[in-house]
């Protein structure tokens, strides 16, 4: 068990699932209990999903462009280390991908890569990160190095997201918290968010927010580009 926050905390985002109890005064993150539910769902996805995806998205990934299938970029982890993050390559190869996030209309986005991107299915090969123990199903989103170097200077417990491993969806992310962040206050809201999070974690909270992201993948998302 590991002890996150001993001081009381209020609720920051409006959200459908804000019938959640009361933040506790207390908080207990069950490193164990939440690694066994990670594992189950990325297991599941990898077998169910990834096995029969995989070989189709490549094919179309590689006809449309030159490169590999899959993309790799060192983000932010547990306790502030490093780790690959894979996706599938939904861009063209370019010189700034670890710096510059992808925009409404961004050209270095593949046709095929809009579309994963539309429908989320980028994201998919982070269940690899899940078993590996890398990321959780659940958590504050991972960031570029240079953007965490950023925001940890300019907003208070950035770094506080850092206690567990982050997550392939979130409360953040269910509340329309995601994609390009062109404003300081805009991240703000979502350190907020996953602040929330973190100080009300449960497996129940994070088993409706697995169904609400699941919900929400069923139709493309605004902001995802």
């Amino acid at each position: 068990m590991i002890h996150l926050f001993t001081s009381q905390q209020h609720s920051v985002v409006e959200s459908p699932l804000t019938s959640l109890p009361a933040p506790h005064t207390s908080v207990r993150v069950d490193v164990n209990l939440k690694r066994v539910f990670d594992f189950g769902v990325a297991l599941m996805a990898v077998i169910f999903v990834l096995s029969w995806l995989t070989p189709l998205l490549a094919l179309l990934i590689r006809l449309e462009s030159r490169g590999p299938v899959f993309f790799k970029q060192l983000r932010t982890g547990c306790n502030g280390r490093p780790f690959y993050c894979l996706k599938f390559r939904s861009m063209r190869l370019n010189n700034d991908s670890d710096t510059r996030q992808a925009t409404a209309g961004d050209p270095r986005v593949t046709r095929i890569g809009a579309f994963m991107r539309r429908n989320n299915l980028d994201e998919l090969p982070q269940f690899i990160n899940v078993l590996r123990g890398e990321m959780s199903v659940v958590g504050p989103r991972p960031h570029m190095l240079l953007h965490t170097e950023v925001y940890a200077q300019a907003i208070d417990h950035f770094m506080a997201r850092h206690c567990v491993c982050p997550g392939i969806t979130g409360w953040a992310q269910i509340n329309g918290y995601r994609g390009e962040t062109t404003e300081l206050s805009a991240m703000e809201k979502r350190v907020e968010a996953d602040m929330w999070y973190l100080h009300n974690w449960s497996l129940e909270l994070d088993v409706r927010i697995v169904c609400r992201t699941l919900g929400m993948w069923l139709g493309p998302q605004p902001n995802a580009y």
